[in-house]
């Protein structure tokens, strides 16, 4: 079954994490028309590849228009709108830098499947195990439906109270009157009926300190509600925004706390009609010891404050700060790339809809400069909140804003506490709602997490480290002097958080041999991986001495090279990458020669990838040989499948053969790698004498080649050390080959 399809038979908590992945950058619209044509596309290789992204974005675009004439044919003219707006807002937004279409479809994609998979394992863990966080949320699903049974009844009540004083004032009205007639009532008839009167007096005040008491008691349940909103529900949103903006798992129920502290104002809104209700029965009927008359102000000033505390609290930053050419890269913004931030009001009530003025501000609170970067805003930095372009929300996102440096005469100095990927800088939004009918005048304010402004993109990597250690220890949005003090990180917190920096934009993130490897690297051995060692800020981003490169920049070109060229690879378990040379040793030690794995170099900052096998000398004693690793430089002329398919070793007085048999632990190369060889196999095949003659050039394949001196491969006698395979020529073609075996065994004819 199609992944949509299956998409679309979940829960309502799962398509609610399915919705947060679609956006007006993006919209859903377009995976649910061309959902067939989108998963038979492999968007992984798309991201990665600008000429194929732009076809493929042209390929999408032809799409809309087969949709567009089928709605033609349908005679449906909205839904012909909608896709004719759909398609000028994605050449305007992917026309010039259609890779980051093909990125956040891929992410979109990974991301359902993820999705998919929690559903499923729910589903096999059954009831009995149900999560911690699925039974708080039932607790205050049940919270919301006892307030709303609260407010039923209570505006049953009202109703039957005013029914109640309409009778008794036309009776009571109509005694008085009787009492003036001339033929009246007898003695025995009025006072039986001065009786009936004045029992429904007695119920009537009955029914109205019933009626107050149960609205003192519906605001005590509903601030008791509001207060584990504002105080745990919108906090723990907030920090799972967190860790979702640095790499793990997506931060669904924003519209679950949408339908929250809507609820409660809507309650709240309630309340105050109800109480208006009362001041209008009060001025028809009242008497001493009224309890509307003793209560109502109370409970009108205590309704108002409640629902401004909700109000003041209910503008959240939906979508973080980021450049649209980096979306796995939020917070981190470069001086005049546009960036886009999108904010919610979480009260979505009709009547504010249009009424709130957003403005974005840059470093408002920042009172000491000293030092430091000053930077003005630029583009539209003013909304207004409205739900008809936020898919019914209450929403606002800023699509073109972005900052420019001020270049003021000492701005910065050499004595700035800070260098410019650890400088914090805030990035705030404020509001005001006013509704003089409601008596409603709240002032509004949100803050971003702290973003860090890089000049150059060379700094991304240092800038993302900063964004990672903020947000990985701290959930203070305005400490922005983390970095005058930064704590050092638990390895237990620090890699989970590397491993989702895989997970986010491969299939695989890092299992635990890999993360021992990373620990041993980060601690030490004698460390004997503690989940509570600690790491400094500086061993995880900074050098001991300008020969060596920090750790995180290490690991980033290592994610660099797996985007670019190893994918697939990395996908489907193929790389061990993350690994000792002791431990490679420890492996392959017992296996049979010609068995390989691939790992990481430790050497190169860039990213590099090489592969060790083991063969065995005259005794029978295992001897390993690594190659020098490969490069991007490398890995873009040839993939590193066709280099383990070519690969040769080659000594003056032996015929060159590939060494590597068995990917460990014992899978057929072929089988390990076979899908990914290039397709044109004829390259690998003889020309025949017609193609030569036509084309007039001899084809050539690039392969790899190592070669071994001689003195080495003398009767076996000395074992070869990694060393001796040194790549003379990383790529040379089999004509190469021929030449040199040519020149060593010449023809006895």
């Amino acid at each position: 079954m199609a992944q949509w399809c299956q998409l679309q038979m979940l829960d309502g908590k799962y398509l609610e994490q399915v919705d947060q992945l679609y956006d007006d950058s993006f919209p859903m619209d377009i995976r649910q028309y061309l959902s067939r044509w989108i998963e038979s596309i492999d968007w992984d290789t798309v991201a990665f590849q600008d000429s194929l992204a732009t076809v493929r974005f042209h390929d999408l675009l032809a799409q809309l228009d087969d949709q567009y004439s089928r709605f033609t044919l349908e005679n449906n003219f909205l839904l012909q709108h909608n896709i004719r707006k759909i398609k000028r807002n994605l050449q305007d937004r992917f026309q010039e830098d259609p890779v980051h279409m093909a990125m956040i479809i891929s992410r979109n994609l990974k991301e359902e499947q993820k999705i998919l998979c929690t559903a499923k394992s729910m589903e096999q863990e059954g009831e009995g195990t149900v999560s911690t966080m699925v039974v708080e949320k039932q607790k205050l699903d049940n919270k919301v439906k006892e307030m709303k049974d609260r407010v039923q009844v209570v505006d049953q009540n009202i109703k039957n109270l005013e029914d109640l004083q309409d009778e008794y004032n036309f009776k009571y009205n109509t005694l008085k009157n009787r009492e003036n007639e001339v033929n009246g009532m007898s003695q025995k008839e009025l006072e039986l009926e001065k009786m009936t009167i004045g029992r429904m007096c007695l119920d009537l005040k009955s029914k109205r300190q019933e009626v107050v008491v149960q609205l003192s008691d519906l605001l005590n349940a509903t601030n008791s509600l509001q207060s584990d909103l504002i105080s745990e529900e919108l906090p723990e949103w907030k920090q799972r925004q967190q860790t979702a903006c640095i790499g793990g798992p997506p931060n669904a129920c924003v519209d679950q706390l949408q339908n929250w502290f809507t609820t409660v104002a809507e309650t709240l809104q309630q309340v105050r009609q109800h109480l208006k209700k009362l001041l209008e029965l009060e001025q028809k009927f009242t008497y001493d010891c009224d309890p509307i008359t003793q209560k109502k102000a109370f409970l009108e000033t205590r309704a108002l404050e409640m629902l401004k505390n909700l109000l003041s609290n209910s503008l959240v930053v939906e979508r973080q700060p980021c450049m649209p050419t980096h979306p796995q890269r939020p917070m981190v913004l470069k001086t005049g790339v546009q960036f886009t931030v999108k904010l919610r009001f979480l009260v979505k009530l009709q009547e504010f809809n249009y009424q709130l003025k957003v403005k974005a501000l840059f470093d408002k609170d920042v009172t000491e400069k000293k030092g430091l970067r000053k930077f003005n805003i630029l583009g539209t930095n003013t909304k207004v909140m409205n739900m008809e372009e936020s898919n019914g929300s209450l929403a606002a996102e800023f699509r073109h804003l972005q900052l420019k440096e001020q270049k003021v005469a000492g701005n910065r100095t050499n004595e700035g506490p800070l260098i410019v990927t650890e400088e914090l800088h805030s990035l705030s939004f404020e509001s005001e709602l006013q509704l003089n009918q409601s008596g409603l005048d709240v002032k509004l304010e949100a803050m971003s997490l702290p973003v860090v402004v890089i000049s150059n993109v060379c700094q991304l990597p240092s800038g993302w480290a900063s964004i990672l250690w903020y947000n990985m220890l701290t959930t203070e949005p305005k400490n922005l002097k983390f970095f005058l003090s930064p704590p050092q990180a638990k390895w237990s917190q620090l890699s989970e958080v590397l491993s989702w920096q895989f997970s986010s934009v491969t299939k695989r993130g890092l299992n635990q041999e890999q993360l021992n490897m990373l620990a041993d690297k980060l601690l030490g051995a004698r460390a004997q991986r503690n989940p509570d060692g600690l790491i400094p800020w500086t061993k995880f981003c900074k050098s001991a001495n300008e020969k060596a490169f920090p750790f995180w920049l290490w690991i980033e070109g290592i994610l660099d090279l797996i985007k670019r060229h190893l994918l697939f690879l990395w996908n489907d378990g193929s790389i061990m990458g993350f690994i000792s040379k002791e431990r490679e040793k420890h492996l392959l030690s017992d296996k049979c020669p010609g068995t390989f794995l691939l790992r990481f170099s430790e050497s190169s900052k860039d990213g590099a990838i090489t592969f060790t096998w083991i063969e065995h000398d005259m005794h029978g004693k295992p001897v390993f040989h690594s190659v020098e690793p490969y490069t991007k430089k490398e890995l873009t002329a040839v993939s590193l499948p066709d280099i383990i398919r070519t690969y040769k070793v080659m000594a003056a007085e032996n015929v060159p053969e590939n060494p590597l048999r068995f990917l460990y632990p014992n899978i057929l190369k072929d089988k390990a790698f076979g899908k990914y060889y290039a397709k044109s196999s004829e390259a690998s095949e003889p020309m025949d004498v017609e193609d030569k003659e036509r084309s007039g050039y001899m084809r050539t394949e690039l392969i790899s080649v190592s070669e071994v001196p001689s003195s080495r491969m003398q009767d076996n006698m000395m074992p070869m050390s990694p060393d001796d395979y040194r790549a003379l020529e990383r790529f040379v073609s089999p004509k190469d080959i021929d030449d040199v075996m040519n020149s060593e065994f010449p023809d006895e004819n």
